[in-house]
């Protein structure tokens, strides 16, 4: 049975929670989950990589069991947890790693691969998006409405994505078997959305979202240059982030691995089986 280790760290006055399993001597992988869940969307996962390699899954700053100090307390920004990250992983020793991104953790990943191109060994796009091909427009629209004007009306529109059934919908949407979901997983993280003082975190990095888009340049850029290995794994019902997201990546990377999963968002969920087999193949060979 593989050993999991439940810990916390202190970096800049933040106290950060993190699961890590696996030897220490092993490639790092690093896991950053998306929203609105936390390093507990990782928890089937890492069992699985933990044989082969040292396995790292943080919980941002606001998200799951890491410190979420009020939004009037901390500027909630994509450069503030991509700091975060930077700075754990500088305590834990880790200079080289390949690096697992969903939703929210595509950009902090971005920053991180953009401020050291030569630690990334190797990247895994679940569903992280960084083109615009990738936006669902449905989805996005309201949040796109919120960055052009922030107002009471596009506020409310954009709290039902703090409700349990929006929570629901992401696990589910796209899911062509709901069984194999568990109901744990939305109420886990809704739970926390929940929490007095987190919706305001969360309408903050939803109007901080917009600062990725100009990001997407250096991004394509960096991949072009440095060919880094990917593999783009994607949910090919996913409404948020849709599979053209995934087909970009080619675009930049000449030997980008694309697989496109009969699922949705949160592949782990309904497909970990497929996603691991596929997980372990590429990093095996690109990392020997």
């Amino acid at each position: 049975m593989t050993t999991i280790h439940y810990r916390y760290a202190t970096v800049r006055g933040q106290r950060l929670f993190y699961r890590e399993a696996g030897l220490q001597g092993a490639p790092t992988v690093v896991l950053l989950h998306g929203f609105p869940t936390s390093s507990f969307m990782f928890r089937n996962l890492i069992p699985l990589l933990a044989d082969r390699y040292r396995v790292i899954a943080p919980d941002h700053l606001g998200f799951g069991l890491s410190d979420a100090p009020p939004a009037d307390e901390f500027d909630y920004t994509f450069d503030a947890l991509g700091d975060l990250t930077a700075g754990l992983l500088g305590q834990l020793g880790v200079s080289s790693y390949a690096l697992y991104v969903q939703d929210y953790g595509a950009p902090i990943g971005w920053r991180l691969a953009l401020a050291d191109p030569a630690a990334v060994t190797a990247i895994i796009s679940q569903n992280g998006n960084g083109y615009e091909s990738g936006f669902g427009e449905e989805f996005w629209e309201p949040v796109r409405a919120y960055w052009a004007q922030q107002s009471p009306e596009t506020e409310k529109a954009l709290r039902q994505a703090l409700t349990l059934e929006v929570t629901r919908w992401q696990y589910l949407n796209g899911v062509q078997d709901e069984s194999l979901v568990s109901p744990d997983t939305w109420y886990h993280d809704f739970a926390l959305l929940s929490r007095p003082g987190n919706d305001l975190i969360q309408l903050r990095l939803f109007a901080d979202y917009a600062n990725n888009l100009p990001l997407y340049p250096k991004l394509h850029a960096y991949l072009r240059e440095t060919q880094v290995p990917l593999l783009a794994m994607w949910g090919r019902n996913d409404e948020i982030f849709i599979p053209e997201g995934a087909l970009a990546f080619a675009e930049d990377v000449a030997e980008a691995e694309i697989c496109l999963l009969s699922g949705g968002h949160f592949l782990l969920e309904s497909h970990l089986d497929a996603a691991a087999g596929a997980i372990r193949g590429f990093l095996g060979r690109t990392l020997a």
